[in-house]
């Protein structure tokens, strides 16, 4: 957790409940969203999370504690079109196309999924502020598409966050990879945290000394021979969670460039299919990974529910590409 805002109460400080004190002292900060805060366990008295109608006392350290850092740079609304699969007034679901970055960083200031959403929704006061991460539970690479979900308010973001803390969200995704599998479906389990040699990477601690828990189910899909089309649901959710785990236990996912699958790792020696490979890297210029279905109970009605995305134009013309050189490899082999 990351601290957004800390003070020690003052000696003479009479009995206030926190949510007014907080709001007296915070600008630009309604006693509205103070009172989510506390909802959502991000208010901390000497190092416990308290209810809004908790009364502060003098020389308590009050701290307000957010999973993510303080925002760093200021988000410009931008007219850029979103693919709403689902939208009421407490969430949107977006179906997020391959290479748009969700947040701003280095390097990606505007183009993202949040400078749009911060102008499909600046009349909603969880948005006027240029928070760079308001609304989001969650996240998925720049280069893998599928479902998002995004909190329009205080409330909804606290309860959706806590469905993710306690891992009952449902997240479903659907991969090509590198090379077959033994079994049909199995469990992956292996701490990952950041590189000690790339931190751009992520890796995988098996022995628990380093990173955090992570676990990925699987299931075959479909084989192929020399690729296999899986699907994956996170019981945890780390940054790179799939893509590290798949690297880690042999099966990169094709063309994932920072994590080796961009080059050819199963199949034969013979030019033709080395051309076969590189086309399909140009029919789909990023790692084959698609966040397909996404369950949780809404945060209002209490209702399970539960979404899915078809497999974008990119990823469905590589996978008919390989039914069609599948078919063609058995063909021969049955003419031998």
């Amino acid at each position: 957790m990351f601290e957004h805002f800390a003070l020690t109460v003052d000696r003479g400080q009479s009995l206030l409940r926190i949510d007014k004190f907080l709001t007296d002292r915070m600008e630009h900060v309604s006693r509205a969203r103070i009172q989510s805060a506390a909802d959502g366990g991000n208010i901390l008295v000497n190092g416990a999370a308290v209810k809004s109608n908790y009364r502060v006392k003098p020389l308590d350290r009050v701290q307000i504690v957010m999973p993510y850092p303080r925002r760093e740079v200021e988000i410009i609304p931008e007219d850029i079109p979103l693919d709403i699969v689902w939208e009421d007034d407490d969430l949107l679901v977006v179906d997020k196309p391959a290479g748009l970055v969700v947040h701003p960083g280095h390097g990606n200031y505007s183009g993202t999924l949040v400078n749009a959403l911060t102008f499909h929704l600046q009349d909603l006061p969880l948005f006027r502020e240029g928070d760079m991460r308001a609304g989001l539970v969650h996240r998925i690479d720049k280069n893998t598409s599928g479902l998002l979900v995004v909190a329009k308010t205080e409330l909804a973001h606290a309860r959706l966050a806590k469905q993710f803390f306690d891992h009952t969200v449902e997240r479903r995704y659907v991969a090509l990879v590198w090379g077959n599998f033994d079994e049909d479906e199995g469990v992956i389990e292996g701490n990952i945290g950041r590189s000690h040699r790339d931190r751009l990477k992520m890796a995988v601690f098996p022995d628990g000394e380093d990173g955090k828990r992570a676990v990925t189910h699987y299931k075959v899909l479909k084989r192929y021979g020399y690729v296999t089309l899986v699907e994956l649901r996170l019981e945890t959710g780390r940054t790179h969670q799939i893509r590290v785990h798949m690297e880690w236990t042999g099966h990169p996912l094709f063309n994932d460039e920072r994590y080796g699958g961009d080059r050819i790792l199963k199949g034969t020696t013979f030019s033709k299919y080395k051309q076969f490979i590189e086309n399909n890297f140009r029919l789909m210029p990023r790692h084959a990974l698609h966040a397909r279905s996404l369950g949780f109970v809404h945060p209002s009605t209490g209702e399970r529910v539960h979404f899915e995305s078809p497999l974008p134009a990119d990823f469905a013309a590589v996978l008919d590409r390989w039914d069609t050189y599948v078919a063609s490899r058995d063909a021969l082999a049955q003419e031998e």
